[in-house]
C-alpha cells in the first residue's frame, strides 16, 4: 500500500549489515578488536580493513550474488568477512574446517563458491580437492605473523593484497532479503545440507539478542562494558550470531585463533574477557586445564549451547565462581531461540534450584513464538513434566535448506519449524530439552531420556564426561549404555557397580524409573565429538553398539 504522506526524499532503511557498523564507528572507534598474539586495533581501522577487503573482492571479480568462501582460525579477518562479503551483494560460505575433505569439496561444489580465503593450515586439504572443483575458484591465501606461504595457486596472500587497496568503499543499498550467508550442517546421514540467511534475518537476530540479554539484572548479561571472546567457530552459523552483537554494541573484541586449552585461558586472564560462550565439552576441557586453577575466573559469564548442559559440569564452573547458564538454538534457527537468565527470586533460592534453571534452555526471546507439540501439532500443557517436539516460528530462521525443497518442506511442514528436539515447558515458560527425537531410548514401553541420564550421571564426582546411548534388546527393545569418562583424581574405586548405585539414588527419590539403571557402562579415555564439539552418537553407536 502506498502511503500518501511519505516524502519521496524520505530514506526506507532498508535491514542490511552495513547498518550494524553505525553505532561502533560513530561511539567507539577506539574500542580494540584483538587477534590472539598476533595483533589489536580499533573500530576505525576495523571500518578501514573492511573497505579494504571489499576493494580486494571487486579487484578478484566477485560481484552481487557471486559466493566467497572462508577457512580460517577464528580471527579478525573472519570477522572482516562476516561485513565485506555481504556488504557488496556477495554470499558468505563458512566452511566447517573440521569436516572430512570429502564433505568440505561437496559443500565447496554445492555452494558454487567462486573465491575461497584460506588459512595456510587447511592450504594441503585444499590442495588435494582442488582438482575436482565443479567451477574455477579463485584461491586467496591466508597467513599468520611468521607463518611461510604454502604452495598453492593463488591470487596472493590475504595482508599484502588489502595493502594493495584503498580504504574507502561505497557500500550500496539493496534488498533486504538478499541472501548474505550460507554454512552447511551434518546429520546422521546423508551429504551436510546448505543452511542460508539474509541480511534482514540476521540484522533481526542481532537485535533479538541485544534485547533478549542486555535487559537481564542480576546474572547472564551482555553489555557495551563486556570482553567478548567466542569459544564458538565462526564457521558455525556465525558464531552463533554474537560477533555480529558484539560489533553492534561496540564492545571490546578478542578473537582466539586455533583453540588451544592454555592459550585460551592466557587469553582470558590477559584481556579481562567478560563474555563468552561454547559447547559443554569446551568448557570442561578447559576447568581441567591446570592453568584453570591459577587464574580468576569470578568474572567470566558463559552461555553453555549446541548440547545440553550437565548439571555436574554446571556445579564445577558455579563453583569457580563463573556465571553458567544454557541458551538453545540449532542451525536453522540461526541459532538463539530462548536463553536462561535467572530472575532475582530464582538467584534467591537455594544453589540446587539455581542449578535446576541454570541447566534449563530458559524463556523464549524476544518476538519467538516457541511451542511444545504432540505428533498432530496440539499444545501439550505447560507443566514441566508432559513433553513433546519443539516447534518455532520468529523472523530470522531459515527458510529452506539450499537446493533441496523436499528437506525444507519436511523442516517447515504444519508451518512451524521442526526443530527435533523433545522437551517440556513450566508454567513460567521455562523450556527443558529432554532429548533429541531420534536419542530418546525407549526400553519396554517407557521412554528414557538419554540427555537426564547424562545429567544424573555427570553429577557424580568421578566422572568428567558421559553419553548415554540404546542398544538393541530382544526383550525389551532398548536399554540404556553409558559411556563415561573418568576425572583425572578419580579413585579406584569407581567402576559400573558403583555408578549403578548412583543412578538407583535418583531413581528411590522419583526422578527417573528404574528402567534408566543402565546394564552396561564402558570407561574410556575420550568420548568422540562431532565437527563442532558436541558428543558424537551416531559414531558411538557405530562402535559400541555393534562391538558390545
Amino acid at each position: 500500500m502506498t502511503d500518501p504522506f511519505k516524502s519521496a526524499s524520505a530514506y526506507d532503511y532498508p535491514l542490511l549489515i552495513k547498518h550494524l557498523l553505525h553505532t561502533p564507528l560513530a561511539n567507539y572507534p577506539d574500542r580494540e578488536i584483538v587477534y590472539s598474539n598476533q595483533g589489536r586495533y580499533g573500530y576505525r581501522m576495523f571500518g578501514e580493513r573492511i573497505a579494504r577487503l571489499a576493494n580486494v573482492l571487486k579487484e578478484l571479480g566477485v560481484g552481487p550474488g557471486d559466493t566467497v568462501a572462508v577457512m580460517d582460525w577464528d580471527s579478525n579477518r573472519y570477522l572482516e568477512c562476516f561485513f565485506a562479503v555481504p556488504m557488496i551483494g556477495a554470499v558468505l560460505h563458512t566452511v566447517n574446517v573440521r569436516l572430512a575433505p570429502e564433505q568440505i569439496l561437496y559443500t565447496i561444489n554445492h555452494a558454487e563458491d567462486d573465491v575461497l580465503l584460506v588459512h595456510s593450515d587447511f592450504s594441503t586439504i585444499v590442495d588435494s580437492i582442488a582438482d575436482r572443483f565443479e567451477r574455477p575458484v579463485k584461491l586467496v591465501e591466508i597467513a599468520d605473523r611468521g607463518q611461510s606461504s604454502s604452495n598453492l595457486d593463488s591470487a596472493g596472500e590475504f595482508e599484502r593484497l588489502m595493502d594493495g587497496v584503498g580504504a574507502v568503499y561505497d557500500f550500496p543499498d539493496f534488498d533486504e532479503h538478499t541472501r548474505a550467508t550460507t554454512f552447511y550442517t551434518t546429520g546422521t546421514t546423508g551429504e551436510p545440507k546448505g543452511v542460508y540467511y539474509s541480511h534482514r534475518q540476521l540484522v533481526l537476530h542481532t537485535l533479538g539478542v541485544v534485547a533478549g540479554m542486555a535487559p537481564a539484572v542480576d546474572q547472564g548479561w551482555f553489555r557495551r562494558d563486556d570482553v567478548y571472546m567466542p569459544i564458538t567457530p565462526m564457521f558455525h552459523v556465525h558464531g552463533w550470531g554474537v560477533p555480529y552483537v558484539a560489533t553492534l554494541m561496540g564492545v571490546k573484541q578478542v578473537y582466539p585463533g586455533r583453540y588451544v586449552p592454555h592459550k585460551l585461558l592466557e587469553l582470558i586472564d590477559r584481556e579481562k574477557v567478560t563474555f563468552s560462550h561454547c559447547v559443554p565439552t569446551i568448557l570442561h576441557m578447559l576447568l581441567n586445564e591446570p592453568l584453570a586453577k591459577e587464574i580468576d575466573l569470578s568474572k567470566w559469564r558463559v552461555i553453555i549451547g549446541g548440547a545440553a548442559l550437565p548439571r555436574g559440569l554446571a556445579a564445577a564452573a558455579l563453583d569457580r565462581g563463573i556465571d553458567v547458564f544454557s541458551a538453545y538454538g540449532m542451525s536453522e534457527t540461526c541459532p538463539f531461540i530462548c536463553s536462561a537468565q535467572l530472575e532475582a527470586e530464582v538467584m534467591a533460592r537455594d544453589r540446587d534450584e539455581q542449578l535446576d534453571y541454570r541447566c534449563k534452555t530458559g524463556r523464549a526471546a524476544p518476538l519467538v513464538q516457541m511451542r511444545i507439540v504432540d505428533g498432530s501439532m496440539n499444545d501439550v500443557p505447560h507443566d514441566g513434566k508432559t513433553t513433546g517436539e519443539v516447534v518455532v516460528r520468529t523472523p530470522w530462521l531459515t527458510q529452506g535448506y539450499l537446493k533441496d525443497p523436499e528437506k525444507s518442506d519436511e523442516l517447515w511442514r504444519g508451518g512451524y519449524l521442526h526443530t527435533g528436539d523433545i522437551g517440556n515447558m513450566d508454567g513460567d515458560g521455562y523450556l527443558k530439552i529432554t532429548d533429541r527425537v531420534k536419542d530418546v531410548i525407549k526400553s519396554g514401553g517407557e521412554w528414557i531420556s538419554s540427555l537426564m541420564l547424562e545429567d544424573i550421571v555427570s553429577s557424580h564426582q568421578a566422572v568428567g564426561e558421559v553419553a548415554a546411548i540404546g542398544f538393541p534388546d530382544e526383550k525389551w527393545g532398548e536399554r540404556p549404555m553409558l559411556i563415561i569418562v573418568l576425572t583425572e583424581d578419580a579413585g579406584k574405586g569407581v567402576d559400573a557397580e558403583s555408578i549403578r548405585q548412583h543412578v538407583s539414588g535418583f531413581v528411590e527419590s522419583g526422578a527417573v524409573s528404574k528402567w534408566a539403571i543402565p546394564e552396561r557402562i564402558v570407561f574410556v579415555d575420550s568420548i568422540a565429538k562431532t565437527s563442532v564439539g558436541k558428543i558424537d552418537k551416531k559414531l558411538l553407536r557405530q562402535r559400541f553398539v555393534r562391538t558390545n
